[in-house]
């Protein structure tokens, strides 16, 4: 018998955290803005960078997060690196917890986190 690989038949993996979510959405939308198109990868994704987006727009437009929360994520998830109150990004941190926290929930609902 052969070892044909299917290759329409990658696994489709969840994030572990909202936080992973977040940086692979950064970089799939920088891919897409430089002309990428899809990220490489041996895992596909059980979301569009856009589902992670408009979970973010809808907890902006409940007034569940600020902009200032919003401008702490696009921030530190373009660094690829949470913000760290040990190395004077006290009040990042802050945000950056606060909005990962409420992100996690409409994410997990739609199993984009597992």
């Amino acid at each position: 018998m052969g070892t044909c690989q299917n290759h329409f038949a990658e696994p489709v993996a969840a994030f572990r955290t909202a936080a992973e979510a977040w940086f692979w959405t950064v970089g799939a939308l920088r891919a897409r803005h430089e002309g990428c198109g899809r990220s490489g990868g041996t895992v596909r994704r059980p979301c569009d960078p856009d589902d992670v987006v408009c979970c973010l727009d809808r907890l902006y437009r409940k007034r569940q997060l600020e902009l200032r929360h919003a401008r702490v994520l696009r921030e530190w998830g373009e660094r690829q690196v949470a913000p760290d109150a040990r190395l004077g990004a006290g009040g990042d941190a802050v945000l950056w917890r606060e909005a990962l926290s409420r992100l996690e929930t409409p994410l997990r609902c739609k199993g984009i986190v597992a």
